[in-house]
């Protein structure tokens, strides 16, 4: 737990103290009952595990199925209306802005047909995902990649990638250092290419 606050911190300016994420942060509240309602998911409880995402949802405005695979640090900043399906998988230390969906394509008819199949992204390590980002299908998201806001990706993304637009094209690479919204202010990456 402090590892991840610290991750936190770290991540975000506004961000005072440890005690003001546990009280005040919805992302880390929406971590927490996540990490409840999957271990009810794998133990095969799984109204039990809706109801604990369901009721997180109300308190937090962060949709987490249950079964997703979520590795250690994830932050969700502001995280109203972020929304992460049943077989998406996120990295270690990645970081998603509010309005994020991490979601499918398919479409809502032959649901058996659908059943365990992977149906969405795939989200490697330091990955970060501006606000209002629609990630959608079974795709990968390379390490490090940062895909900038309101950018829609349906292709795999490559590792260190820049990725701006509907649909989301590669405009350059990461440094590696932290740029919330895939670029930083004042940069020279050019958005209409």
């Amino acid at each position: 737990m402090t590892e991840y606050l610290e991750s936190i911190l770290k991540r975000d300016p506004a961000a005072k103290s440890k005690l003001s994420l546990i009280l005040t942060y919805p992302g880390v509240k929406a971590v927490l009952f996540h990490k409840i309602a999957n271990f009810f998911s794998v133990a095969k409880f799984d109204l039990i595990a809706r109801i604990v995402s369901q009721f997180s949802r109300f308190l937090t405005g962060i949709e987490i199925h249950p079964k997703a695979k979520i590795g250690k640090n994830l932050f969700i900043d502001h995280g109203m209306g972020v929304v992460i399906g049943e077989t998406s998988e996120i990295g270690d230390n990645v970081t998603i802005y509010h309005m994020v969906t991490l979601g499918g394509i398919s479409p809502s008819i032959n649901s058996d047909d659908q059943r365990n199949i992977k149906r969405h992204p795939t989200l490697m390590d330091n990955v970060v995902v501006g606000s209002g980002a629609q990630i959608l299908g079974p795709v990968v998201v390379g390490r490090n990649a940062k895909v900038g806001a309101n950018a829609v990706v349906t292709k795999d993304v490559p590792e260190n990638a820049v990725m701006v637009g509907i649909p989301a094209k590669n405009v350059g690479e990461t440094s590696g250092e932290f740029k919330p919204y895939g670029i930083a202010p004042g940069s020279d990456t050019k958005l209409d290419q």
